[in-house]
């Protein structure tokens, strides 16, 4: 008698399982499905999200385990295998593999180190980089990373440290250029797609941009959510490589190309808990900017009452922060503050943004007046990088390079050596309006407030779901227009934005002498 119990017999028989793909997306994280009947699951005594080893052929991965009930998803003597892990243990279906339990993350120990309060070197932040890369932490232990840096903070050096890690998780492009220049913005201001715009106009001038971006963590729509809509922006590194030499530039998202990674895994657990604290959002844009290949970096930082640094102080400290790791790196940085004060442009979300990005490079008489103007004068702040350019001319090519329609042609160019987008996206079908309860001014516009209400009507991930602003900051308003337009793709994601609005609009309605400050340095 073995009450039940699978024999020595019966367990060396089922060393092996065969693979079997499930088609199930689990977003940057590997996850292998076992019967509760296997004979493995039941020797190895393995638990519902354990971490497991998978090996065949000299490769191996490793996955989060769930235990399933039901022979059609995986049989008894199958290991189903996610989209992702199945695609990074590169075997065919059918083919036998072995599990075993994984060995803990040994970085855990950092981490819970960092929890204590203790301050961690960069021996300490390599060892986790490195597990995060081989999949060694769960999405769970991976926030409690995230919450440690962010809850008990990093210093200076911390910071420094933390990037050198993530810079070498992963592959570092070498452009063989003493100039290759980049632009990003911290985020926190829907609509500001300037990067759509300063990438042309560069490039038309024929300095080397090559922007790679992450999709959006917290905001309705990242650089590469809204370029999507015009074309491919998953290029391997190769073909980045050479639209790159041909076109001078690039919009491209940085997933592919293995660009520190261990921060397009962060990233996938700071998005669904909101999570984006000064520290980590330093070191996520240098890292990515430094293996992109940069070497001159302008960062643009807008300052507002509602936009993620909304004091001076802040700003202030957060540029030193920027300046001190990118010179110890290597990266000349700039950073300039901007007017954060409500969104830029007149969409918010993918194809709205898209629609804005593209009226200003045709010189639409539609095209908004602000998103132009701001995209105009950091292009010419990067082309200020350029030793022949003198200082202060910058704007006056930039605005040349748009108005000539060069940087049309230069956009046009780009969309096709990437791949135009086959599929045409719309605006939602279903929407509502917003009208303002009284007359007055438009003395405010939350920024926070009109990106939740976007991502709530499904922005990024519908391209087409967003707002479309009718009324901008310090314009008179009678009581009963529209303020602003949401769109959306499906009848639940209407109904939230729609009760959000409800909640509170967004807008404050008053007179021209409570308009914010604005704190600009161009």
């Amino acid at each position: 008698m073995n009450n039940g119990e699978p024999t020595a017999v019966g367990v060396e028989r089922h060393k092996t399982l065969r693979l079997r793909p499930v088609a199930i997306d689990t977003y940057r994280e590997n996850v292998a499905y076992m019967h509760r009947e296997c004979a493995i699951y039941r020797a190895e005594g393995f638990q519902a999200l354990s971490k497991i080893e998978i090996n065949a052929d000299r490769r191996h991965v490793l996955a989060v385990l769930n235990v399933v009930d039901d022979v059609t998803i995986v049989g008894t003597d199958e290991l189903g295998l996610s989209e992702q892990a199945f695609e990074q243990l590169g075997l065919d279906a059918g083919s036998m593999v072995s599990v075993s339990q994984a060995e803990p993350p040994r970085s855990m120990e950092c981490v819970r180190r960092k929890i204590s309060g203790e301050r961690l070197e960069l021996d300490d932040f390599h060892a986790i980089a490195r597990d995060i890369t081989e999949s060694r932490y769960s999405k769970m232990e991976m926030a409690a990373f995230l919450v440690a840096a962010s809850e008990t903070g990093l210093d200076r050096e911390e910071v420094l440290n933390l990037t050198r890690a993530m810079v070498e998780s992963g592959e570092r492009l070498d452009w063989d250029e003493p100039l290759v220049a980049d632009k990003h913005c911290i985020g926190g201001i829907p609509g500001n797609r300037t990067s759509m715009l300063v990438v042309p106009i560069v490039a038309a001038h024929g300095m080397l941009i090559p922007k790679t971006s992450s999709r959006a963590i917290t905001s309705p729509a990242g650089t590469s959510d809204t370029m999507e809509v015009l074309a491919r922006v998953d290029l391997s590194p190769r073909r980045l490589h050479d639209i790159v030499r041909k076109q001078r530039g690039c919009l491209a998202w940085g997933g592919t190309a293995r660009l520190a990674p261990v921060d397009d895994m962060l990233i996938s657990v700071e998005r669904p808990l909101g999570i984006d604290s000064s520290s980590q959002l330093v070191a996520s844009i240098l890292a990515k900017k430094i293996a992109a290949g940069s070497t001159h970096l302008m960062i643009d930082m807008p300052v507002g009452p509602t936009a993620k640094v909304r004091h001076m102080r802040e700003a202030l400290a957060l540029r030193k922060l920027f300046e001190f790791v990118g010179d110890r790196l290597g990266l000349h940085v700039q950073v300039i503050i901007t007017d954060g004060r409500q969104p830029v442009g007149n969409g918010i979300g993918p194809v709205l943004e898209a629609r804005d990005v593209m009226q200003v490079l045709e010189n639409h008489p539609d095209a908004p007046a602000d998103l132009r103007q701001k995209a105009l004068r950091l292009a010419g702040r990067v082309l200020e990088f350029d030793p022949d350019v003198r200082g202060g001319d910058g704007f006056n090519i930039a605005r040349d390079i748009l108005d000539s329609g060069r940087a049309l042609a230069k956009m046009k160019n780009i969309i096709e050596a990437q791949g135009a987008q086959a599929e045409r996206y719309q605006l939602g079908g279903l929407s509502f309006e917003m009208n303002a309860p009284r007359s007055g001014v438009v003395t405010g516009i939350d920024n926070y407030r009109m990106a939740r209400i976007a991502r709530l009507a499904g922005a990024p991930l519908d391209k087409g779901a967003g707002v479309e602003l009718l009324r901008k900051l310090g314009d008179e308003v009678e009581a009963g227009d529209v303020l602003y337009r949401v769109h959306a793709e499906f009848q639940a994601d209407f109904d939230f934005a729609r009760a959000l609005a409800g909640r509170n609009n967004g807008y404050t309605i008053g007179s021209a002498d409570q308009i914010p400050k604005v704190f600009v340095e161009f």
